[in-house]
């Protein structure tokens, strides 16, 4: 069954599902600085446009485009931004 998830007033949704027993999330983020923690590991592919992102415990930013991936460890918060729309699917392992 589909969940709908709505955060930041609406500028990042997502769909939750699972994929072969594995829980994921599609999902779209408006232009903006985000800040999201996690509770298991995850797994971010961009699908579409560019992320900015700061991993835990990294001072250095980095750019995510389409098709690539970047993992974050659970228990931590992470920044990301987006300066476009952007497109992606998180697995949660």
């Amino acid at each position: 069954m589909l969940k709908h998830n709505a955060y930041f007033d609406g500028r990042v949704q997502s769909l939750a599902l699972a994929v072969d027993g594995v829980d994921a999330t599609v999902g779209v983020m408006e232009p903006g600085k985000y800040t999201f923690s996690t509770s298991s590991e995850e797994h971010m592919t961009i699908t579409a446009g560019v992320l900015s992102v700061q991993l835990p415990g990294d001072s250095e930013w980095r750019d995510y485009a389409a098709g690539e991936t970047f993992v974050v460890a659970p228990g931590k918060s992470f920044e990301v931004e987006a300066k476009q729309d952007v497109a992606y699917i998180c697995l949660y392992k």
